[in-house]
């Protein structure tokens, strides 16, 4: 996918708060450097709807932003099975009986 640098700005800039959202106006302050804000301080909001279009960011309806996918890769990583702690799973393997996790998947 092909991004213009000011879209790249804002990913590279977004990816920095991880899944959180951040607000349109810290995105202009804050992506591109203080002198891009200061000559146009609502430069973001032009080019929002263009990547909200091509799925890179994504919305809470508030005016807050975040890269598109990221609770996804979040969720993935907890659906992987570990143990609390290896003193839990040496004490479970030690008593000999079998346990099987039930998540709620069928």
């Amino acid at each position: 996918m092909d991004l213009s640098s000011d879209e790249r700005d804002v990913v590279q800039y977004l990816k920095s708060w991880k899944e959180q959202f951040v607000s349109g106006k810290e995105i202009c302050r804050r992506a591109a450097g203080k002198k891009r804000f200061q000559k146009e301080p609502h430069w973001f909001f032009r080019i929002m709807p263009l990547m909200m279009e091509k799925g890179v960011i994504e919305t809470d309806g508030s005016g807050h932003y975040r890269v598109k996918g990221e609770e996804t890769k979040k969720q993935d990583r907890t659906k992987q099975k570990k143990w609390v702690s290896p003193q839990i799973a040496r004490i479970l393997k030690q008593s000999g009986k079998t346990f099987e996790l039930n998540d709620g998947e069928e």
